[in-house]
């Protein structure tokens, strides 16, 4: 099998399973709420209202008839419009959504670089002071709840220590930049806006620190595993043999072979944080899409959860799919499977 069908093998693949994630959002929706119409359209609406709704979204024709045209709208990203917001909840989603990727993106980049030099060092003293160590410190962050990593961080450093903002994404006296790429950082960047630039770093760290500390350990396990099987390679004894120093033989020879398994392994850590970014957007007043959904949830936003939970649900399908593509061009020998 070639590199270019395997890739359409799992493309195909990938969109079926989008399809299923919403044709399931829309059976537990209509589980949840036999009558959508009376949910969307808020507690205190006039008679006039739902029923404008229902000929909307045609919730007074057959149930097939309703899945086939909420078929056509999630994949338009068409979601209807938030009673609580009052906006639109696909303007909604892209605001949000930018500030929930740059939160992961630096906490996957926090935890890669965490969990392999962890996971090296670990080998690197296998069954010695170093390894049990590291052992104690990703089990007690593995075991951790998300929502208690949070609190913690929050308590000592931002409120006892002072050390970093507890919550929010950045400074709220500061002039936000203007919505260029969507992520409040690099819009800031772009703009020349310093005071806002490193408020929003300073913001970012707690949150982005609590989501590696709760997910590092298993970058942590499978490095120390596979630079374990490395070091036992002809060519690491041999160039230990010939008198290359031992730290060089781990952090570069050893560890570059051992690279193959993490980066599937991000790819799927991503997708966990995609989840576990809901609770720690919560606890720190973030505002990106765990942040919305929290609220829309509290606040019987109907339309503003099944967007959410859609655009969850099509993230992580395709951070997987990310993960075999990358796989696959790393490892060749995938490609004959």
């Amino acid at each position: 099998m070639s590199i270019w069908t395997y890739i359409i093998n799992r493309a195909i693949r990938a969109f079926i399973l989008i399809l299923g994630i919403i044709v399931l959002t829309f059976l537990l929706s209509h589980v949840l709420a036999p009558n959508p119409a009376h949910v969307w359209a808020g507690p205190h609406a006039a008679p006039s209202v739902i029923q404008a709704i229902v000929q909307e979204y045609h919730l007074n024709q057959p149930l097939y008839v309703q899945l086939y045209y909420y078929l056509i709208s999630s994949l338009t990203f068409n979601f209807g419009v938030s009673p609580f917001f009052k906006q639109p909840v696909s303007e909604l989603i892209a605001v949000y959504l930018p500030r929930t990727l740059q939160l992961i993106f630096v906490a996957l980049i926090l935890t890669g670089l965490i969990g392999i030099f962890s996971g090296a060092f670990a080998a690197e003293y296998k069954d010695e002071w170093g390894d049990y160590t590291v052992k104690v410190l990703y089990l007690i962050s593995w075991c951790m709840p998300p929502f208690l990593a949070a609190l913690l961080l929050q308590l000592f450093i931002a409120y006892d220590w002072g050390v970093l903002p507890p919550n929010l994404i950045a400074d709220p006296t500061l002039s936000a930049p203007k919505f260029i790429t969507g992520f409040p950082t690099i819009d800031a960047l772009i703009e020349s806006n310093w005071p806002y630039f490193w408020s929003s770093l300073r913001h970012l760290v707690l949150p982005a620190f609590a989501l590696a500390l709760i997910s590092f350990g298993i970058i942590t396990r499978i490095t120390r595993s596979s630079m374990l099987l490395s070091l036992q390679a002809d060519y690491i004894r041999a160039a230990i043999m010939r008198g290359v120093e031992k730290r060089r033989v781990v952090y570069v020879h050893a560890l570059k072979n051992s690279m193959i398994p993490i980066v599937t392994l991000l790819a799927l850590v991503f997708s966990w944080m995609i989840s576990g970014s809901v609770i720690i957007e919560t606890i720190f007043s973030y505002q990106g899409l765990g942040w919305l959904l929290t609220t829309a949830l509290y606040n019987y936003d109907y339309p503003t959860v099944i967007g959410c939970s859609i655009v969850i649900g099509i993230a992580v399908v395709l951070a997987n799919f990310v993960a075999d593509v990358l796989y696959a061009i790393i490892d060749p020998r995938i490609k004959l499977g």
